[in-house]
């Protein structure tokens, strides 16, 4: 069996490692940067639209993929798939109806990006909706496409993670106590859940928070937080190196998301024995044993923010308790070998299905 993966150039990293990780299991699979490959309004190189057709035909007739897999539901490239009569299925890592709200009603205003954003929307409802079934990245995600589409085969395909690549290294210089956030600020529905900090900033001037992460909605945040001296801004870190020396380096992780479909970057603070604090929203609660690999917190909710970081802590013994099981947990339910296994399964039953 053959799989061809389009995906978005952020995420190429992790496509091919699922890529070798399902090789592992009699599948054949090809990863490209999809906007590469194919590419459409609203692409501001009109010329790029009719090049990279060619370079589409090409890559499928020396392929020959008998399934197409892409991770943006909006992609031309999942378009082209649907056209050339490949049969699709689309790995969906957000609310996709919740995320073009969103975009509706904040960042697509003018006329040409509202045209943009109906362009991208009906791109992604076809590709939704004629693909021949949805990979979601956890069972809270799966819950609301079944919503919008009742009749859809739709399965989990859990973001996989590579435990060898988190291990000990170099610390960065960071004050003490410290909590470390690791999110960008693109979607606002997310990013907004950021604003509760300044409570928390406030009444724990001890602690020092720093955000690494960056986004349109960026000033919108530091605009707000940087007002506290124990509020520090890192801008984006390079993955996973610096990264890792980050997670390496800070007492505490805290993932503040107004929404998330399953939260990887607490899976990499945990494999990096960080005790993880998070909201309990959307498949965050899937990324952890709660109580005994992390804690959750309710949404808005300042003052248990303020108890549970403090808790954490004054109680040295049990974050690192929380540590160690937070990525004994990540390494059993997330690692890309038991990722790739059940998603073997799941793309050949689906592909038997219409052979």
């Amino acid at each position: 069996m053959k799989l061809l993966v389009g995906g978005s150039k952020s995420k190429l990293f992790h496509l091919h490692e699922f890529a070798r990780a399902i090789s592992k299991y009699g599948i054949e699979c090809k990863v490209v940067h999809d906007r590469d490959i194919y590419t459409g309004f609203p692409s501001k190189k009109i010329s790029d639209w009719f090049q990279t057709r060619k370079k589409f035909e090409k890559l499928i007739q020396e392929f020959k993929p008998d399934l197409v897999l892409i991770d943006n539901p909006s992609s031309h490239f999942g378009l082209a798939t649907l056209k050339a009569k490949i049969p699709l299925v689309v790995h969906l890592r957000g609310d996709y109806w919740s995320e073009i709200k969103w975009a509706r009603e904040t960042s697509y205003k003018t006329p040409h990006r509202r045209f943009a954003l109906w362009s991208k929307n009906k791109i992604g409802k076809k590709c939704l909706k004629e693909s021949i079934a949805i990979l979601t990245l956890s069972e809270n995600l799966k819950e609301i496409v079944l919503k919008q589409l009742p009749k859809k085969n739709v399965r989990v395909m859990y973001q996989g993670i590579n435990p060898s690549l988190w291990f000990d290294t170099d610390l960065m210089e960071l004050k003490h106590p410290c909590v470390g956030l690791l999110q960008d600020a693109i979607i606002w529905g997310k990013t907004k859940e950021m604003l509760t900090l300044t409570k928390i900033l406030d009444k724990m001037p001890n602690v020092t928070f720093y955000w690494a992460g960056d986004g349109p909605y960026r000033n919108e945040i530091i605009s707000k937080l940087n007002k506290f001296e124990n509020f520090q801004w890192l801008g984006r870190l390079s993955h996973p190196e610096k990264v890792r020396e980050y997670l390496m380096t800070i007492d505490i992780y805290a993932l503040v998301s107004g929404f998330d479909t399953l939260g990887m970057t607490s899976q990499e603070a945990a494999l990096m024995k960080k005790p993880v604090v998070a909201t309990r929203i959307g498949g965050i609660p899937e990324s952890m044993n709660e109580n005994e690999s992390g804690l959750l917190i309710e949404k808005g909710n300042s003052q248990e923010w303020i108890e549970k970081i403090s808790f954490l802590i004054n109680n040295k013994e049990k974050s690192k308790q929380m540590g160690e099981k937070g990525r004994k947990f990540v390494e059993t339910k997330f690692s890309w070998d038991v990722v790739a296994k059940n998603t073997a399964i799941n793309l050949k039953e689906i592909y038997e299905k219409i052979s």
